[in-house]
């Protein structure tokens, strides 16, 4: 459990969407911790109770809501915020989903799908998948940014020079995340929190998982960075590569059909080697395979990889 921070902001303070005009839910000086209830991707309307009946349902609007803002006091554009990541107290709980609507195969997987996790709330033990996969757990927060200089709401599902959904499970326990400043105060949010995920999301869903995430924020002022700026507290695959990986590769001229191709490569691999249903892999590459850019210097052609730890399976 997170102790000692010297703000928290509840999962009732949230909002749907960057907006420079967004009121604030707290301020903190430079410095200080805060830690944030971070509602599921899913706004809630998942629970374990939920089952695939009840997809239809959804209000797909809701999706992605964002803790906070934050104002930092003193944070102007031009400065970036240095957020230091210091603990993650999860649910216990969680849910994966493929749909039509999201994916890198949403051709292929016309049927949704939904599985409903329980995994041990420390993160020690991997999580369980049809007792034939063991996932290890890395939480961390899809989604974290600040407020956008242009006016209006932008969406949260989308990655900006400011932050927002950037999907990078390297966002753990000790790394160090600096975004640039562009709207006065920065107005800091976080949403999307993921128990587990594979570089890619392939599936359009990691372990998405809510749970409270303690940050330290401090301001470093008039270094006008163009983008996110991240530093890890040490090895980033350790957790995934202690018996190594089966990698499949996609060649073609454009880098997503590549990645497409790598991925239906590695579904036919998985079930070939070790049995599992095009489902139940298409799952696994999403919350535990990595997507990896190979090489790119033979123009017009591209080799994109997928990297499966075979300690899920063996």
């Amino acid at each position: 459990m997170t102790l000692g921070c010297q703000h928290t902001i509840h999962a009732r303070n949230h909002h749907i969407g960057w907006n420079r005009t967004n009121k604030p839910a707290i301020h903190i000086l430079p410095g200080e911790t805060v830690e944030l209830d971070v509602v599921d991707t899913g706004g809630g309307q998942i629970t374990p109770q939920t089952t695939i009946s009840d997809l239809d349902s959804l209000r797909y609007g809701g999706f992605a809501p964002l803790t906070g803002p934050i104002f930092i006091d003193g944070a102007q554009p031009g400065d970036a915020l240095k957020i230091t990541f210091l603990s993650f107290d999860t649910s216990g709980w969680g849910w994966s989903m493929i749909t039509p609507r999201y994916g890198i195969l949403t051709d292929d997987f016309q049927t949704p799908f939904l599985k409903i996790w329980h995994y041990d709330p420390s993160c020690r033990n991997p999580a369980m998948h049809a007792d034939v996969a063991r996932i290890p757990l890395k939480p961390f927060p899809g989604i974290i940014g600040v407020a956008p200089a242009v006016s209006g709401t932008h969406a949260s599902l989308q990655p900006r020079n400011v932050g927002g959904n950037m999907d990078m499970r390297d966002l753990s326990i000790g790394s160090v995340l600096y975004l640039p400043v562009e709207v006065t105060g920065g107005l800091l949010s976080v949403g999307d929190t993921h128990a587990a995920q594979g570089n890619g999301e392939l599936a359009g869903t990691a372990l998405e998982s809510p749970m409270r995430v303690a940050l330290k924020v401090d301001l470093e002022k008039n270094i006008g960075i163009p983008g996110p700026w991240i530093q890890t507290s040490g090895p980033v695959a350790r957790h995934l590569d202690a018996k190594g990986y089966h990698i499949t590769c996609g060649v073609h001229e454009d880098l997503v059909e590549a990645a497409r191709l790598a991925t239906r490569h590695m579904i036919d691999l998985l079930g070939k080697d070790h049995g599992l249903l095009p489902i139940d892999a298409y799952l696994l590459c999403s919350v535990c395979g990595d997507l990896a850019i190979s090489e790119m210097v033979n123009k017009p052609v591209s080799v994109v990889s997928l990297y499966f730890p075979r300690i899920v399976l063996e």
